[in-house]
Order: C-alpha cells, then structure tokens, then sequence
C-alpha cells in the first residue's frame, strides 16, 4: 500500500512513497524526430562514459527503454554520428578557415545549424552532444600527451559549454537556483582546465609534466560531472514541463477515461517539484482535479488518484502552495469531494489518499477547517477509526489526527470531539505502537502520539474536554510518555507535546496529580523538564 508524505516530510521518503508511473504523452522532442533525440543522448552517454571515472549520465532513462551505453554497433554510431556534426573541411567552412597542419584537427566540431528558436531541448541535445564528444576526445590527447591539442580543444570546450549556458538561459521558461549553482562551478573548471593545460605547454620536465596531467585527469573528470547534473538537471526540467501538459489533455478526454488513474498517478509524482506544481497552475490543473474530484461518473480508483495530486500539490514542503491562487477557487468544492471519499471508502489505500489530501489543505488554509467543521467531518474521520477496513496502518491515523489537531484550533471543535467520543480515540493513540518496527512505521507512530497530545492540550481549554480526559486517564498515560523513554521511543517531540498537555490539563484539574509529578512536569519551566524527562534513565531493577 502506498503512503502519502509525511506533513513535512519529502515526498519521496520513506518506503512505498509516490513512485513514478511512467506514463507519459510521447511527443516530437526536435525536429529530427523522437529517435533522433533518444540517438543523441544516447551518443552523449556514450561519450561521458570515455571520461575518467566516467558514468556521470548512465542514471538518465528514455521513454520506454534503459541506455545500454556500451552495446552499440559501431556503423550505427557513426551513421548517427554524420546526422549531427559536419567536418570542418566540407561546405562553406573550407572558405572560411584554414585546413590545420595536424592531421587529426579535421575531426574538430561545429553545430550543424543553430537549434530552433524557443527550442530548449533541441538546444540542449545538439550543445551536449558536442561538448561530451569534445570531453571523450581531450581524453584521448591526454592519454597521449598531444598537450597542444589538449589545449586547443579545452579553450574550444570552454566556448562550447559557455555557448549552452547563455543560449538555454535565454530560451528556458524557468531558472532555479541549483541550475545556476551547476552552470557557475562547470565554467570554473572550464576556466581551470583552460589554464592548467596551458601551464602544462610550458612545461618540459617529464617528472612535473606527469604529475600535471593527474592534475588535468581530475579536473576533466570533476567537470564531465558538473556538465552531466547540469544536462541531467536541464533534461528533467524539460520533460517535466512537457509532461504536466500532456497528462492533463489525457485527464480532460472522455475517450482517455480508461488512462486517468495512470496520468493521474505520474501527475502525483511531477507535482512532488516546485517545478511540477507551477506547470500545473499555468494549465488550470486544480480545475481539472475538482471536475473529476466532484464528478461521480468517475470510479473510485480515479477520484483516488485525482486525490493523491492533491496531496502532493499542496504539500506544507513545497513553499510554492501557499501561492496556488486557483485552489482557492475551488477548495470547496475540492474539500466537500474529499469528505465524501472519505466517507465511501472501498478500502484503506483510498480513504489513506482521502485524508491525505484534506490534512495537507487544513495546513493550507485556516477557512478549509471551518470548511471541514459544517461538513460534519469530525464525525465521518472518527467513525472511520473504527473500520478497519478503512483506517488500519498508523499512517493513515496520522492523517486523521493531523486534521483534528488543526482543526482543534476552533472552539466549536470541543462540543463535537465530545459528542463523537473523540476524547477516548485521542487517548488511544497516545499509545500508538508500530507492528513492523520499521523505520518508516515508527516514525508515523511518533508522529501520531505527538499530534495526539497536540490536540488534547488545544482541545483542553475547554473544561468539559479537560474533565472527560482526566475521567479517562490522560493524565496518566501522558506522565507514563513523559517518564518513559521506550513508550515515545525517545521522542524530544513527544515528549514536548506530553508536558504541554499535561501542564493544561493539570492547570483544569491538578487533583488528577501527585506531589512528585507537580514539582517536577508541572511547576519547574517546560524547558527544566524537558531536560529532566530526556536525560532519564529506564530502571530495570
């Protein structure tokens, strides 16, 4: 079963995360077509691989297949090769410049034509091909020490990798701040092996030549790396923007209802980005989520999906949500389909994606709790806790004690926890337990108690609240978190939440304590004992 995020955590944390469905619209990527495109990164990786300690491209996937860098025919490659790079000695160029004395100059490399205007990915195919053929090639100077051609062919690269920086600047819809992170180191070690090899020229000890050439390996090796992220980089910004666009023309088809959950699904995992998140807000994307969110012709299984994007988008991670002005619009209605999902719930993994999505708006927006409040929400999450058909994973609780720890805030909130018995449930979790012992399952048990003992302290400025939970025993359970590291499994976040709510409940009903637990959880400051409960040690005696 798939997990959402954790409210604050990455996106792609943790096991059963948000993987990427590839589905994905196959669209002309340059005007050479689709295969010439997948021949082009694929020669570049092929040359990356020629680097010293080379293999800074062989992550980079195609639509529908794996580079094999290595298993290549070799006519193959040079008929592709003729497709991309003219000689220097052909067409107008032989009136241009003069024929080189060196035998192997004539292998040196123009583009053939510029890319297309407004063409980001045709750009970057025809500049890295060009520069990762001009890396595999100082290479092999280097490896024979033709340190005149080491140094031509770096000054050239530094040209070429210059030449890709300004022109993709100047067409690219976005920049990013770890783009320009990228570009500004790979342009320094352009710079840097551009003066080191020409050091290297005016060098004639062959002891101190040969350690300058380690030198020069390295900073070849360090700068096919930086040009490999950034190309990488650049790539994934590209399909990604693509990607968003096409997916939603499949999501706004009737003929394409069968592929939605699949679109619906890669769209969850494009919008875990910034970058993701903006191109969906260009195409109206939060329209598209409610129509099909509030359309019950849908099944199940695509209101689901169309609910995991909701979740991702507005993620309390991404800084970008709180601008998302077009959720706004339709929060309403988003929030109304959600409850009712949650409501109708065939199984755990839909009510999981349900909550999922309602607890990340309540962080969005203070309105969707009030929103949540006449909706009856508190009722339809409390009556779900006991189906374990629906709710049975903690991080499913989670969800649920996320929503009512926000919308606890309210003071109307009060009367209907304890109306619904609300207060029993808070208790339940404050004693939540992982099955697995996973790491992922642990951390979502901490989670639940620590939300948990957040809503009771908010919820406890109401009297009636305060005196049902020390009917209970809260405050026993709570001293037990505070006293007993292995019960919060060391949590300082649990442990926190526990003093706040024990100091609440303690200021409506300080009968429920003994002396002991007074002086030392309640009277002393928060901070003396914190540091009194986290520095305590289990007797075993």
């Amino acid at each position: 079963m798939r997990r959402p995020p954790s409210n604050g955590e990455a996106a792609s944390e943790g096991p059963g995360g948000w993987g990427l469905w590839g589905v994905q619209e196959s669209r002309r990527l340059c005007c050479a077509g689709h295969h010439r495109c997948e021949q082009a990164l694929l020669q570049i990786g092929i040359n990356m691989m020629a680097l010293p300690g080379g293999r800074h491209l062989d992550s980079i996937t195609l639509p529908g297949q794996r580079l094999h860098l290595m298993q290549v025919d070799s006519v193959q490659r040079w008929m592709e090769d003729l497709k991309l790079m003219t000689e220097c000695e052909c067409m107008c160029v032989l009136q241009a410049k003069p024929i080189s004395l060196e035998e192997d100059a004539q292998g040196d490399l123009i583009l053939a034509g510029g890319p297309g205007p407004g063409d980001p990915l045709q750009l970057l195919l025809k500049r890295g091909w060009v520069i990762s053929t001009e890396l595999r090639r100082i290479g092999q100077k280097l490896a024979q020490d033709r340190w005149a051609r080491v140094h031509s062919m770096s000054v050239r690269l530094t040209c070429h990798a210059r030449s890709m920086v300004s022109e993709y600047s100047a067409v690219s819809r976005n920049s990013s701040k770890e783009m320009g992170q990228i570009e500004k180191l790979l342009m320094e070690k352009c710079s840097e092996l551009s003066a080191v090899t020409e050091r290297c020229l005016q060098v004639e000890n062959e002891h101190v030549l040969k350690s300058m050439k380690a030198c020069v390996s390295e900073t070849l090796s360090m700068l096919g790396q930086h040009f490999g992220q950034l190309l990488e980089l650049a790539l994934t910004r590209e399909v990604q923007e693509g990607g968003v666009v096409a997916l939603f023309k499949i999501c706004r088809q009737d003929t394409f209802r069968c592929l939605y959950p699949q679109a619906l699904r890669t769209l969850a995992s494009i919008c875990c980005v910034e970058e993701g998140v903006h191109q969906l807000e260009k195409v109206d994307g939060v329209l598209c989520l409610a129509d099909i969110l509030t359309d019950d012709s849908h099944s199940e299984a695509t209101r689901a999906e169309a609910a995991a994007v909701v979740a991702q988008v507005t993620s309390p991670h991404l800084p970008v949500t709180q601008h998302l002005s077009s959720f706004m619009e339709s929060m309403e209605e988003i929030v109304t389909a959600l409850i009712k999902l949650c409501q109708e719930a065939s199984s755990g993994e839909v009510f999981l994606l349900a909550s999922a999505a309602l607890a990340n708006i309540t962080f969005f927006d203070t309105m969707a709790c009030e929103m949540l409040l006449q909706l009856n929400a508190i009722r339809v999450l409390l009556e779900a806790c006991s189906d374990k058909q629906r709710v049975d994973t903690p991080y499913t609780r989670d969800q649920i004690v996320t929503i009512l720890a926000n919308m606890s805030v309210l003071e109307q909130c009060a009367s209907d926890i304890i109306q619904e018995n609300g207060v029993q449930l808070i208790m339940g979790m404050l004693s939540e337990k992982p099955r697995s012992g996973t790491p992922a399952e642990v951390a979502a048990c901490e989670r639940v108690q620590q939300k948990a003992a957040v809503t009771l302290a908010r919820l406890s400025r109401d009297p009636d609240v305060a005196r049902e939970a020390v009917r209970l025993s809260c405050m026993s359970r709570l001293i037990e978190l505070c006293r007993s590291p292995s019960e919060r499994n060391s949590s300082d976040a649990v442990l926190v939440a526990c003093l706040a709510a024990l100091r609440r409940l303690a200021g409506v009903c300080p009968e429920g304590l003994q002396d002991s637990d007074f002086q030392q959880l309640v009277q002393p400051r928060l901070v003396d004992s914190f540091l009194l409960c986290s520095n305590m040690e289990e007797s075993f005696v």
